[in-house]
């Protein structure tokens, strides 16, 4: 919604209640010109124009009958049961300087024409009876009537039209019939637009919850094969299975690459939740300003290039689990609006007045200090605070040398696997050297340098490269590679039967030259004793 829109919300939803007895009103024109209008509002209305354009052109077309200086629509949000915007016209957008906002039905006169079914019209001398900012600024622009008439439909009021009028402090008894004519026209199509509206999102939303559990099944790692034995994997396993069943929020803590995200699925998985969508947003991968967008969503023309509507994480989430991966990203202007989401379950889609209820459990993670970005003015104490409910911290690869043996024969049955390979064997040196690295990457680098280790692996023993030289001492260095290759040839020279040359040798098992498979025995000290 455009902000010269904005001004006008209270005119659409802040009056005050008023019996009115009109004087004698000047004579409509006749009925085959107010049958030509209402035909005339009959083709606005089936036109595939959005409500910001329909508006304009009823209310353009009923002046000629009715004049009136600005026309709204609200509609009863059946959520909140609170009366908000849906559409509006003001040719002049000079009216009220007001945020967007929703009120309770029973403190305006239009929550009077719903409860009634009837018109009500409220004057000038009535404004004042609300003590709320709207009433001044009525009296102010000089507004001296305003008619709330109701959207009736079979399924009851669902909403409401408002005319405002500076011209005259009342409208007369034929204008109101009118009016009520014109009504009737609109409830019903306002009835088919919203019933279409919320198919399209339930539909969206149902597309993008199927991508999402796509990927959940994709995601093999779940709390069923997280590995590990150490007494900090053990610890932490106790942490998830403590909160997963309750809703209070996790705060997961640890370096990259040390499985946040697997942490944070395990406890999703273990909670009452399960059965509802897992959504993830990486706050780190999305520009600044995309991600308030992405987090709640956004209506069309909210600004440029918003060409449809979009429903939010949160939205998406709704009885599931949020989790806000790299949290300490979120910009320092966008916490406010995100901690009130976080607390209140509630937010408003950008573009749109009308407020949003959610029941999220929210997960999030970082590698970053947020204590230390708190104390610095980088990240809100409050939001920090709320965040950090239940903290679990994911201990890093170094921490867990004894579990690397077992995350090692893990990757690799996973990668032969899908590889259609079959490794039987990791020479020990290998595994030694594996376990001795500092892993700067945690299990991800682990992770990675097996899979590339099982694709250049060219028999059934794993072939590991080393994984970062520099990090290694000469003698582990060294073990990648000739551990490797030992197991190899021996392998090889116990197929052969001990035989090095010919056809069924072992240097043709190998695809080598007979001499150079005699120099490499000869330099890794494998003697020929398989004759």
């Amino acid at each position: 919604m455009a902000d010269a829109d904005h001004r006008l919300l209270s005119y659409l939803l802040v009056h005050t209640k008023a019996n009115h007895t009109h004087p004698a009103q000047p004579s409509l024109p006749d009925e085959g010109h107010r049958l030509r209008v209402l035909f005339e509002i009959t083709n606005v209305l089936v036109s595939k124009l959005s409500w910001d354009e329909l508006l304009p052109a009823i209310s353009v077309v009923l002046a000629r009958v009715i004049p009136h200086d600005g026309a709204a629509i609200t509609v009863l949000d059946k959520n909140t049961g609170r009366l908000r915007l849906h559409a509006l016209h003001v040719p002049d957008n000079v009216w009220f300087d007001l945020e967007p906002q929703t009120h309770a039905p029973d403190d305006l006169p239009s929550g009077q024409a719903l409860a009634s079914g009837e018109p009500v019209v409220t004057t000038a001398a009535r404004f004042g009876l609300y003590p709320v900012e709207v009433s001044r600024q009525l009296m102010d622009r000089g507004v001296k009537a305003i008619c709330s008439i109701p959207l009736i439909t079979a399924n009851g009021a669902i909403g409401t039209l408002e005319l405002g009028r500076r011209s005259r402090a009342d409208f007369g008894a034929e204008e109101i019939e009118f009016a009520v004519q014109v009504a009737r026209q609109i409830a019903i199509a306002l009835e088919n637009s919203l019933a279409f509206q919320e198919l399209a999102e339930i539909k969206e939303k149902l597309r993008i919850e199927k991508l999402y559990l796509e990927d959940d099944i994709r995601f093999e790692q779940n709390l069923g094969n997280m590995v590990g034995q150490s007494p900090a994997f053990q610890a932490l396993l106790e942490s998830v299975r403590i909160v997963a069943p309750t809703d209070a929020t996790v705060l997961i803590q640890g370096e990259t690459g040390t499985g946040k995200e697997l942490v944070a699925r395990a406890i999703h998985e273990g909670s009452p939740r399960r059965e509802r969508s897992f959504v993830k947003v990486n706050c780190a991968a999305i520009p600044a300003t995309l991600l308030e967008s992405e987090l709640f969503g956004h209506e069309k023309g909210a600004f440029t290039g918003a060409l449809t509507q979009k429903i939010g994480r949160f939205e998406l989430a709704d009885r599931g689990t949020l989790f806000l991966d790299e949290v300490g990203e979120i910009p320092l202007e966008l916490q406010p609006k995100l901690l009130r989401a976080i607390q209140e379950q509630e937010f408003e889609r950008l573009g749109s007045n009308r407020t949003i209820r959610v029941n999220v459990r929210i997960v999030a993670a970082t590698n970053r200090d947020l204590k230390a970005m708190m104390e610095e003015g980088r990240f809100r104490s409050d939001l920090y605070y709320r965040l950090n409910v239940f903290p679990i911290r994911v201990p890093p690869l170094r921490e867990r040398k004894q579990d690397i043996p077992l995350l090692v024969r893990y990757f690799t049955q996973k990668y032969a696997q899908r590889l259609g390979r079959r490794i039987d064997s990791i020479p020990a040196g290998v595994m030694e050297a594996l376990t001795h690295y500092s892993w700067p990457g945690n299990i991800r680098e682990l992770q990675n340098l097996i899979e590339r280790s099982v694709i250049l692996s060219r028999g059934r023993v794993l072939e590991v490269t080393a994984p970062d030289a520099p990090r290694l001492g000469a003698r582990q260095l060294a073990a990648f590679g000739q551990d490797a290759e030992r197991e190899q040839i021996l392998r090889a020279l116990r197929q052969s039967g001990g035989v090095v040359g010919g056809p069924r040798g072992a240097a043709a098992l190998l695809g080598l030259k007979r001499t150079t498979l005699q120099s490499r025995m000869k330099k890794l000290g494998i003697r020929r004793e398989y004759r």
